[in-house]
């Protein structure tokens, strides 16, 4: 039995456009709503992007905050370099005059009379002078006038120098007899210094500086 479409062709096509029309509207819908998901999951990550760099910030400010506080170690620490490098300054090529001493009274002979005694440390003369040389090089020299009853004393008082610690190259620069064949001599004498004859804070500030 064969079906008669008795509807108008028109009818037939507003369904169809009807149809469309609908399909299209839902098209839309869905675009609008992956849109708006997207916006809020954008929202969402934007979110917490301001929340991670809100943090940080508080973060960068503490440790701001602690590094202000140390600057006053850094500030002590600079001093303590200036107090040490001032130190050294002093100190450089200190010899402690009194040890001078000490070790003369035990190197004379007894026969022989010192008269008089000149120390001279670093470059100028002073003590505070930093001298540039060598390890184990001469830091100084000691001049000795002294008087003796005879030639064996001056031989035994050169070699009893070389026996002091830090004591080195010593020699005789003039001898000489008070009178004809009176065996009373005059004579003068020096002995260089190498650094072990310094003070143990001399010999450290010398090698600060040359550090």
């Amino acid at each position: 039995m064969s079906r008669v479409n008795l509807l108008p062709p028109e009818i037939k096509e507003r369904a169809k456009l009807r149809q469309r029309t609908a399909l299209a509207v839902l098209g839309v819908i869905a675009i609008l709503v992956l849109v708006g998901a997207f916006y809020v999951l954008e929202q969402m990550n934007l979110s917490n992007a301001q929340d991670e760099l809100a943090a940080q910030e508080q973060t960068n400010a503490t440790l701001q905050t602690e590094i202000s506080s140390l600057d006053q170690f850094g500030a002590l620490e600079t001093e303590l370099k200036e107090k040490q490098a001032l130190e050294d300054a002093v100190y450089t090529n200190e010899l402690a005059f009194s040890g001078v001493l000490m070790d003369v009274s035990h190197v004379i002979p007894p026969d022989a009379v010192l008269t008089s005694m000149a120390a001279q440390v670093g470059a100028s003369g002073t003590a505070d002078a930093v001298v540039e040389t060598v390890e184990g090089a001469p830091v100084g020299t000691i001049t000795f006038e002294a008087a003796s009853n005879d030639l064996e004393s001056v031989a035994m008082w050169l070699t009893r120098l070389e026996q002091v610690k830090g004591w080195i190259n010593p020699f005789s620069t003039t001898m000489t007899e008070t009178g004809p064949r009176t065996r009373q001599y005059t004579f003068s004498s020096t002995v260089d210094l190498s650094p072990d004859a310094l003070t143990e804070r001399g010999r450290r500030a010398n090698e600060a500086a040359a550090g």
